[in-house]
């Protein structure tokens, strides 16, 4: 059978993510939504997601294929209705479509002549760019029991102080120097090549993925995920960085997601809880306006290939789209659009040559080449976030 991931009515409101990668791509617990969903069919997938994406994200359609909305995560019994699926059946969550089967000569889906099938069971839905944080410690702990099931860890080093060992997964070339790990309150998942520095403090569910650092004296909560490739130093609580972003020296950094190719100068602190204790607005791409969380705690949400300044103080629940830059003193605005250059005193924007500038410098630190294909997409971001640069 032929997966094909496609974002679904949730892809606007997971911006600024989602203007780079489709749905499928974002990063929760350990593994990408994409990630999850190939472990547990044993197959690749394509995806269906904004025509300026398809160059690097194809879609491949055979003579049979299902459909999967890249919202939800996986579980083992949702699996096996997928896989189960036959022609004109229908997966459905309430009034959300799961999954569909349709075929290469079908011209248009009618769900009014599908067979719908009730999923009933709980299952976890990213809808909204908080998700990917408030629900990061029960997609740590699935991801875990996929990632670890029938596997023995590497040992833990002498030196590690460890609380509940049995719940602490070390993969192979990972190296941990004299720090502490609680696992008490979840698991805590060491990925190849990590490494982490004398000194840290880490509580569960805590995850690093291959080739990320914990500079020395970290101090980790969960639930927090550092993608591939992150360097994270100083204080961090239930956040999660996509990969290849760096944190690299002491701040705060709390209920927060953070993009790809992204780096907050030394002593950068994010604010997660509002002096009168109300509930947080972010910026909603999908409405043009603030909406509520009905959470208390909610720090940053930053896009790719963003990047802040030493110092730099950001409000509680503060947007950053794509390529900005912002520094100097005192709080910037709680939205700061794309290509936004600047800081408290103002913004101007952010010229696409000085972008591609950085990104080609800071990519190739990693030994990753900025491919033309990657420069059309953030251009192409560039012309679509015009209309909120009103500078």
């Amino acid at each position: 059978m032929n997966y094909i991931l496609f974002d679904g009515n949730v892809r606007d409101a997971l911006l600024p993510f989602t203007y780079t990668r489709p749905v499928a791509d974002i990063r929760i617990g350990i593994l990408t939504i994409r990630e999850k969903w190939e472990k547990v069919l044993g197959l690749t997938t394509t995806t269906i997601t904004e025509e300026y994406l398809e160059e690097k994200y194809p879609m491949v359609e055979m003579a049979e294929n299902v459909m999967i909305n890249a919202s939800f995560l996986p579980t083992k019994s949702l699996v096996e209705k997928v896989k189960s699926l036959s022609q004109n059946q229908a997966i459905f969550k309430g009034e959300e479509v799961i999954a569909f089967f349709t075929s290469d000569t079908q011209e248009e889906v009618d769900f009014d002549s599908y067979e719908a099938i009730e999923f009933d069971e709980e299952i976890i839905q990213v809808k909204n760019t908080w998700d990917i944080f408030s629900l990061n410690d029960k997609a740590i702990q699935a991801d875990f029991e996929l990632i670890t099931e029938g596997r023995k860890s590497q040992p833990i080093p002498e030196g590690v102080q460890c609380i509940n060992k049995e719940n602490i997964f070390i993969e192979e070339g990972a190296e941990i120097t004299f720090s502490t790990l609680n696992a008490s309150t979840g698991p805590i998942y060491i990925g190849k090549n990590a490494l982490v520095m004398e000194s840290c403090s880490v509580r569960g569910p805590f995850v690093m993925c291959e080739n990320s650092v914990l500079k020395m004296g970290a101090k980790i909560y969960g639930a927090t995920t550092l993608g591939p490739y992150c360097k994270v130093g100083g204080e961090v609580n239930n956040s999660v960085m996509f990969g290849y972003s760096n944190k690299g020296h002491e701040g705060f950094l709390g209920n927060s997601v953070i993009g790809e190719w992204c780096n907050l100068g030394a002593d950068t602190n994010t604010s997660n809880l509002k002096n009168n204790y109300a509930e947080v607005k972010l910026w909603s791409y999908e409405t043009g306006r603030f909406a509520r969380t009905g959470l208390q705690f909610c720090g940053l949400i930053m896009g790719d290939h963003s990047k802040c300044g030493i110092n730099t103080m950001f409000n509680t629940g503060t947007v950053i789209g794509v390529s900005a830059n912002v520094f100097g003193s005192g709080y910037p605005r709680n939205f700061i659009p794309s290509y936004s250059w600047g800081g408290a005193s103002g913004f101007t924007t952010y010229q696409m040559r000085k972008v591609l500038e950085v990104a080609e410098v800071v990519m190739k630190r990693r030994s990753i080449e900025l491919s033309e294909v990657d420069k059309n997409i953030l251009d192409t971001v560039f012309e679509m976030t015009k209309t909120y640069r009103n500078y």
